[in-house]
């Protein structure tokens, strides 16, 4: 399956993100995928705001997930286990999730509260 791109940015780190906004995409997202790209990810867009929680069905890949507002802002980040049920979860209503490499966020200081932008995604 292919996937539309998008380029973010947070802080001065420059994100190359496959974009998974319909149910069909969000379903799959970074399944049976081997790798990463350095600095690449996937942004899952939601049409409404609400809790949305990820697990790692059939993803051999260990990921972070950062929770993002309709503005920007991440709430929380969370790092997954490899081919785990276990649901991580928004603290509080979100309209998209950004996945990368575990460690990915935390290499680089980037925690809730830092901002990503994108003028045509965020209102910020």
């Amino acid at each position: 399956m292919s996937f539309p791109i998008v380029i973010l940015k947070i802080d001065s780190y420059e994100i190359i993100a496959e974009v998974a906004s319909t149910e069909k995409t969000r379903n799959e997202g970074l399944m049976y995928r081997q790798s990463l790209e350095r600095d690449s990810g996937m942004l899952f867009i939601f049409e409404t705001e609400k809790k949305y929680c990820f697990w790692m069905k059939n993803t051999q890949i260990p990921l972070s997930v950062a929770f993002i507002q309709n503005n920007g802002v991440i709430c929380n980040i969370a790092d997954m286990q490899p081919y785990s049920l276990t649901p991580h979860c928004a603290s509080e209503p979100v309209k998209y999730a950004l996945e990368m490499e575990q460690g990915w966020f935390s290499d680089r200081g980037i925690t809730a509260g830092s901002i990503v932008i994108n003028q045509s995604l965020f209102n910020n």
